[in-house]
């Protein structure tokens, strides 16, 4: 169970453009959290750390765009920064000595937070906080020393995983004219983004978020969990516990884990006429139109919603969410049921709320899971029984899942798509490989085809070696160097 967080005492909005009716309302929303969080109207409070981490793809792809467009902006009065995806600037360029000195008088500097919570609302903290690309202007700015700005930034999301790395961030005087500016970081972040997609090796982008919102029917969930492991069950037992006591729960875990399946299992148990919609987040210009779908749905006493994913609202859609919440109608249980990586990453206003929490496992650390969800999802593609032979079992469980449970049914959908019954050889290589190490395209390959001859039934080391065309050292050693395990087929 955890605590709730203390609230700072709200300090008077400053005068400026908010009051007028043309404000908008994501930057509406972005003042009344800088109130909330206490950030000072006066002043832009300097929280420094010397520690900054330009040692990842981000920083190296960020650095390379912004280096070569100052080259081709440095008579111009604007300053270039990349951010990390909590508004630490990482690092600024800037060929123009007067704003320069003027963003080292507001912090807005290389060491330097400049989110909301330590800048109030301002270009790179509302990108950063609605994860979509944002333009505040001269008296849009919370704190008055930085009206004399106009800021353009957009969020940057690892295109392999889809979470937030950083921001792109431009800042100029604010008499300047900004028309173009949003349009040049849009295009630099989207620069940024396609180098970290080239030099991760090309692997395949994670799809975009659809904002799915679906039924979980409660007469079908018995045989939708098939898990005997010890830890689901401990899981799932708590959170039924927090919803039978009223408290709202968060389920947190990794990506993959089954967070939404306990939600699910929680809220079924022992009240099988609740519906139950489990409502998954799409990408964050969508979301106004996703929340007005299914929000109304809280305040109905039979139906409870499943927020799968509420790390990755935009700070105004928690906000509203947080809002709703606070004037649901009392009822013995809570209209609804957050799910995260960790409580930490879910917006402030809607982990104010959260009364209990529990962890999912990981798949690899409840392995007893992985037949049982094999077969469970074969049976579900299929519509039947598909075997696995008992080698493909060990393969599946000496296999660590990365990308959890959501992975395991990837693997079996490819699987049973191919055949009756599920040997070795219709597994994908990834999962007969032990190694950590990004591969290039060049050694995926290699793997592949090295798999291909020895999880062939009836061949031996000897003429995969031959058909290879490597002797038997050289195949060994690449079987050490790939990591490859082929469960009753060792190379002999």
């Amino acid at each position: 169970m955890t605590d709730r967080p203390a609230v700072p005492a709200p300090v008077p909005l400053p005068p400026g453009d908010l009051s007028l009716p043309r404000a908008r309302p994501r930057v509406r929303a972005s003042w009344a959290r800088s109130q909330r969080y206490g950030v000072s109207p006066e002043a832009v409070e300097a929280v420094y750390s010397p520690a900054l981490s330009t040692d990842s793809l981000f920083y190296e792809c960020g650095a390379e765009v912004l280096g070569r467009l100052h080259g081709t902006l440095a008579a111009e009065p604007v300053g270039l920064m990349i951010t990390d995806a909590e508004g630490l600037v990482l690092a600024r360029w800037s060929g123009d000595r007067e704003i320069s000195r003027s963003l080292d008088r507001v912090h807005l500097a290389p060491g330097f937070y400049f989110g909301e919570r330590t800048a109030g609302t301002n270009g790179l903290g509302l990108a950063l906080a609605d994860r979509v690309p944002s333009l505040v202007r001269a008296g849009e700015h919370f704190v008055a020393p930085l009206r004399r700005y106009t800021c353009a930034a957009v969020p940057v999301l690892d295109p392999r995983t889809g979470d937030l790395v950083g921001s792109i961030n431009m800042t100029t005087w604010s008499d300047a004219s900004s028309d173009l500016l949003l349009a040049l970081a849009q295009s630099a972040a989207g620069n940024t983004s396609a180098l970290m997609h080239v030099r991760s090796g090309g692997h395949p982008e994670r799809p975009m978020p659809r904002g799915e919102v679906f039924h979980v029917f409660a007469d079908r969930l018995p045989g939708a969990d098939p898990c005997p492991s010890r830890a689901w069950r401990d899981a799932v037992a708590a959170a039924r516990d927090a919803v039978a006591a009223g408290r709202l729960l968060a389920v947190v875990g990794e990506p993959g884990a089954g967070k939404s399946a306990v939600a699910s299992l929680a809220r079924h148990g022992g009240r099988r006429r609740e519906r139950v919609l489990v409502a998954r987040p799409p990408q964050a210009a969508d979301v106004d139109s996703w929340l007005a779908l299914w929000a109304p749905e809280l305040t109905s006493p039979d139906t409870c919603v499943v927020v799968s994913g509420a790390d990755v609202l935009p700070a105004w859609a928690a906000d509203e969410l947080a809002a709703v919440l606070g004037t649901a109608p009392a009822g013995p249980v809570r209209p609804v049921v957050l799910t995260a990586p960790s409580l930490a990453a879910v917006p402030a206003s809607l982990a104010a709320l959260v009364d209990s929490v529990v962890e999912v496992p990981a798949l690899r650390h409840r392995t007893e899971d992985v037949e049982p969800l094999a077969l469970a999802f074969a049976r579900e593609l299929r519509h039947r029984d598909v075997p696995f032979t008992p080698r493909a079992l060990r393969a599946l469980a000496a296999h660590s899942w990365p990308e959890n449970v959501r992975e395991l049914r990837a693997v079996v959908r490819e699987a049973v798509a191919r055949t009756d019954v599920v040997d070795v050889h219709h597994l994908p290589p990834a999962v007969l490989s032990a190694g950590s190490r990004s591969l290039s395209r060049l050694e995926q390959l290699e793997r592949d085809e090295i798999l291909r001859c020895l999880t062939r039934p009836g061949t031996t080391a000897t003429q995969a070696a031959t058909e290879l065309g490597v002797s038997r050292a050289t195949l060994y050693r690449k079987i050490a160097q790939y990591g490859l395990r082929v469960p009753g087929r060792e190379p002999g």
